[in-house]
């Protein structure tokens, strides 16, 4: 199965079952949103022409990806490109396996995890959350926010999605004006290196992946849209 990422998502649906099914989800985020105390956000209309819907790398892209991110906040280096087990990474596993460095978590009472400062300079908002499913939502907040109700479990800020991938982008040293889209994006996920000098080629999937979700996180913002997995 592959995995879609989306920005306005409601702008994709013709059934109307389909669009209550995403109507009561996103209206969960408001409320758990509400409820770890954070600024009212509401689902805007979008217009088709300003909406996203991407393929990702399948799933194991955002492993590929997250891995990367762990071992930087762990080194502060680059480790060497991931593999097709990138998703057993044992420092991986071990973040998965662990609450993020700062977060809300909202259930019967609304309980605070971590702190600020253990959270700074890591990729809380990219690490912790659903490789399926889930939003993120464009408001700048630290903690990433855990809610029994919502879909996918973890709800996170596209802002620090954002910042996060930018770190990251420019450790893998892509070029500022790269098209996500481009040929040379697609084929250096696939190992086809066309330019040995350009570094960010052997981190293909990582790169593909990172370029993705910086559009998608940038276009949540500029339209005040969930960026959404499905």
């Amino acid at each position: 199965m592959g995995l879609d990422v989306f920005v306005g998502i409601l702008t994709y649906l013709d059934d109307e079952e389909g669009i209550d099914h995403y109507r009561g989800e996103l209206a969960m985020v408001t409320a758990t949103l509400k409820a770890a105390g954070l600024p009212a956000w509401h689902e805007p209309a979008v217009d088709p022409a300003g909406a996203f819907e991407e393929q990702m790398y399948g799933y194991s892209g955002l492993h590929y990806l997250r891995r990367l991110a762990v071992h930087v906040a762990a080194t502060g280096v680059l480790p060497p490109p991931g593999g097709e087990d990138a998703s057993h990474d044992p420092l991986l596993l071990q973040a998965y396996e662990g609450d993020p460095s700062h977060a809300v978590v909202v259930a019967d009472t609304v309980t605070v995890v971590g702190s600020p400062e253990a959270a700074r300079g890591g990729f809380d908002h990219l690490v912790h959350h659903s490789d399926a499913e889930g939003y993120y939502v464009p408001l700048d907040f630290q903690p990433v926010i855990i809610g029994e109700r919502v879909v996918g479990d973890y709800l996170g800020s596209s802002h620090r999605l954002l910042d996060e991938c930018l770190r990251l982008a420019r450790l893998l040293e892509l070029p500022d004006d790269l098209d996500p889209w481009s040929d040379a994006v697609c084929d250096a996920a696939e190992g086809d290196v066309s330019d040995p000098s350009a570094g960010w080629q052997r981190y293909g999937v990582e790169s593909f992946t990172c370029l993705r979700l910086i559009a998608a996180a940038r276009t949540s913002i500029r339209t005040g849209a969930a960026l959404t997995f499905a």
